[in-house]
């Protein structure tokens, strides 16, 4: 049996990220002591780090809690787990696109700011004024 503090050290999710978990019914609500202190097994250190893992992809806790319930019956299809999967992998991509074309609007707004005073500054007068911009981000 492990106290909060000691699953939060395995598994590196701060004390109130569990407990929020516990409220969200992601991870079970682990047994007491006479004491009131929580005590968990071997099972909620394996779904916590699962949960831990899931949150570093970026996955939501919608997300995660699907795959969390589809992972408790094994002799499912794991369809449903490539759907949820493949969405959250278009959706990274999706925002990769966009940071790629932030990433050139900046260098090209920047590129174009060769002066010494905030006055005539061409990224300050760019950030004013959006029509400048040579694509929507």
């Amino acid at each position: 049996m492990l106290s909060i503090g000691d699953l939060s050290r395995r598994t590196g999710v701060k004390i109130p990220t569990i407990r929020y978990y516990e409220q969200m019914g992601l991870i079970a609500a682990p047994e007491r002591t006479e004491g009131n202190q929580r005590r968990y097994t071997s099972t909620e250190l394996q779904r916590l780090s699962f949960i831990k893992h899931a949150r570093d992809l970026g996955l939501n806790i919608n997300a995660i809690r699907d795959l969390a319930e589809l992972s408790a019956d094994p002799d499912k299809p794991c369809a449903d787990v490539h759907s949820i999967a493949n969405d959250h992998l278009t959706g990274i991509r999706e925002k990769i696109l966009r940071l790629l074309r932030l990433e050139k609007e900046l260098q090209r707004i920047v590129r174009g700011c060769d002066t010494d005073q905030v006055g005539d500054c061409r990224v300050i007068e760019a950030l004013c004024d959006h029509a400048l911009c040579a694509q929507d981000h």
